[in-house]
């Protein structure tokens, strides 16, 4: 049998087959090109949050002490309105952390030197110690991690 009978008598399935992994690709193209778009549609979304909850900072006085270095929580123990704003934050971490766990953001560069920055502070971590127990075990360790980083 000659190539050209071969052909003429596979036609279809070599067509077919042709089809097949053409879709297939394209397929695969359209996916990575959609998890890159998702992933940084996931990113704004998460700086949008972030800047909803820090802005609320910036318009509520009575958080100055949150970012202060040198509060003092003996003579001045954390306020209500303090707790309620650092558990804010400690949420959206724990979400950026399970979103980049999965690869579903952007690795956002610097987060955890943000994180031993933030817990640093006396009025963060105070909070933090106090609720850490309601955090799932995979973040509390990262941000135990975070913490002892150098």
């Amino acid at each position: 049998m000659e190539i050209g009978d071969w052909v003429a008598a596979n036609l279809f399935n070599l067509l077919s087959a042709v089809g097949v992994i053409g879709s297939l690709w394209f397929t695969a193209i359209s996916l990575r090109s959609e998890t890159k778009t998702r992933r940084v549609a996931n990113l704004l979304t998460i700086t949008a949050s972030h800047r909803e909850i820090w802005s609320e900072f910036l318009k509520n006085e009575k958080l100055a002490r949150v970012r202060d270095a040198n509060a003092n929580i003996l003579k001045q123990p954390v306020t209500d309105a303090e707790r309620v704003f650092v558990t804010f934050v400690i949420l959206h971490m724990s979400s950026v952390f399970h979103a980049m766990s999965d690869q579903l953001v952007v690795k956002v560069e610097g987060f955890r030197r943000d994180i031993a920055q933030f817990f640093s502070l006396p009025v963060p971590r105070d909070v933090w110690e106090k609720s850490k127990v309601l955090q799932n075990d995979d973040f509390v360790a990262f941000v135990e991690s975070c913490r002892n980083w150098k």
